[in-house]
């Protein structure tokens, strides 16, 4: 035991390292949402119900793409554990590109289908219109999302969580003056929160380039897209991006059963899944440590060291989980008064609230092995997965819409059928694949 102590110690200050700054950057992004629903929310119920609607289509066509961030920093993890650092940099600078072309493509698909796909979740004409505004205007920063994701990656595979911090920081400060400009000052209405979030987007990657360039220069390499660069990268995406099709399809599913309860039901589950989205990102941070350092080890071929940080990870992922969600549910009957002064809607936030307080040690046990198997490179079996959990989860969601049609219940027993039994799902693949030690695969 004594000899391991002093291993134990030292994992422990890596993880803290790399989790504590990037808590901060990871908070900072699900802010700008926050800051978004608190603004548009004291316009009325129906601006924050069309927020709803536009966030969860444009979450969900982003989040697809966040394998620009997962498949990038174990390419570069693994190259720096391997004394590449060459390499490292370069797998970044493809993923950038790679990054840069997607967004394009799906901007301009998003912007032209914009009311097609609001039109898809059948909500009332004046919800309807504010989600399209929202959503056509937020297409112009998608590129810049997606760059950002791929150069917080490319950070993150170098052990670098400080600059994501500072540049989220930055641009969380800047998207909340300006929304408020544009929203209060201007009276833009919902399309000024949109035009802020934008241009804070784009003033954030200008950052990020700033930074990596000297990255590049000190390693040696070039801003060009290599060709197999870009097919690593794209291949590794691919299988997270099924993964990630069926999460987000959890959660698209989720808003599609919120609609069909009406504006106040709609307007609550943004509330809660805002909240959720701030509590996620937070523990997120302990995956994106774990993430790296397993890449890391596995690319220095020490496999004690690799699985000593699942350990660890572990324990304070639960840790972390518990705390924030006794703090959450403590504080579940004032939350929704950041958010909206309406009262149909603040009325239903309460147990919805405490439900998800109560939930967060299992999602952070989740997070971190999500992180785990992405650090190892083992996208297959998480793309395969994914599926099979968004499997276990529709029908109970299904059976939950049905049985209690309004009111509180209602948006309680979503809240529970997402936090519970879908991440209860996802926590018994993942952790199944974790003992069974087929994730340790050693080098390059």
């Amino acid at each position: 035991m004594a000899e391991r102590a002093p291993g134990t110690r030292g994992i422990d200050r890596s993880i803290a390292g790399l989790a504590i700054p990037a808590l901060g950057a990871l908070v900072a992004e699900p802010l700008f949402l926050i800051v978004d629903s608190a603004l548009v929310g004291h316009l009325g119920a129906a601006p924050l119900a069309g927020l709803a609607v536009a966030g969860a289509v444009l979450q969900t066509a982003v989040g697809l793409m966040v394998f620009l961030a997962y498949s990038t920093t174990p390419f570069v993890a693994r190259r720096r554990g391997a004394g590449d650092l060459r390499g490292a940099v370069q797998a970044g600078v493809d993923g950038l590109w790679l990054a840069l072309g997607l967004g394009a493509l799906v901007g301009a698909a998003m912007w032209a289908a914009s009311p097609w796909l609001v039109g898809l979740f059948g909500t009332d004409a004046a919800t309807s219109g504010h989600a399209v505004t929202y959503l056509a205007i937020s297409c112009l920063g998608i590129p810049a999302m997606l760059v950002v994701f791929a150069a917080s990656g490319l950070l993150r595979g170098m052990l670098d969580t400080r600059t994501p911090l500072v540049v989220a920081t930055i641009g969380f400060a800047v998207n909340a003056l300006l929304n408020w400009w544009f929203i209060t000052g201007l009276g833009w209405g919902i399309a000024g929160s949109a035009w802020g979030t934008v241009a804070a987007q784009w003033g954030m990657v200008a950052v990020y380039l700033a930074v990596i360039a000297r990255h590049v220069r000190r390693a040696g390499g070039d801003f060009r897209p290599r060709r197999d660069g870009l097919g690593r990268v794209g291949r590794s995406g691919g299988w997270l991006f099924i993964r990630t099709i069926g999460l987000r399809a959890a959660f698209l599913a989720t808003v599609f059963a919120a609609t069909s309860h009406g504006t106040d039901a709609t307007a609550g589950y943004q509330v809660v899944f805002t909240i959720f989205s701030t509590a996620a990102f937070a523990l997120d941070a302990l995956a994106i440590a774990a993430q790296a350092l397993v890449g890391e080890a596995l690319g220095a071929r020490d496999a004690d060291r690799a699985r000593l940080v699942v350990r660890r990870s572990l324990f304070w992922g639960l840790a972390s989980g518990g705390a924030i969600g006794l703090l959450l549910a403590a504080c579940s009957p004032l939350l929704g008064r950041v958010f909206t002064n309406d009262a149909a809607v603040l009325a239903i936030l309460p147990l919805p609230l405490m439900v998800l307080g109560l939930s967060l040690p299992l999602g952070g046990y989740v997070f971190v092995l999500d992180g785990v198997l992405m650090g190892a490179g083992d996208v297959r079996y998480l793309a395969w997965t994914s599926l099979v959990n968004l499997a276990v989860y529709l029908p109970m969601l299904w059976a939950v819409t049905v049985a209690v049609p309004s009111g509180v219940a209602a948006l309680t027993a979503l809240t529970a059928s997402f936090c519970i039994v879908f991440m209860a799902a996802r926590a018994t693949t993942l952790g199944l694949r974790a003992r069974s030690g087929s994730w340790v695969q050693l080098g390059v």
